[in-house]
């Protein structure tokens, strides 16, 4: 990882904390939010995308580790 990685790996580690669906509504109203799997580092996801770094970003939604949120867990997640 540069230096320049490490530094934006550390900014977006420092912004991760416990968000109440609430405060994510308007973003997944937009089509902006991702979803992250349980097996997947949420703050490297963060970066890839962050980077643009397509090929890792493919990979994970490919493998189903990264996607948009889908309507019925969006629902659940309000109910």
């Amino acid at each position: 990882m540069t230096e320049e990685a490490g530094t934006l790996y550390a900014k977006l580690l420092g912004e991760t904390a416990a968000i109440s669906w609430q405060e994510l509504q308007p973003f997944f109203a937009r089509g902006a939010l991702l979803q992250v799997a349980d097996d997947c580092d949420l703050v490297e996801a963060a970066l890839a995308v962050a980077q643009d770094d397509r090929a890792k970003v493919a990979q994970w939604m490919a493998s189903g580790q990264l996607g948009r949120l889908e309507v019925e867990q969006a629902k659940d997640w309000q109910a």
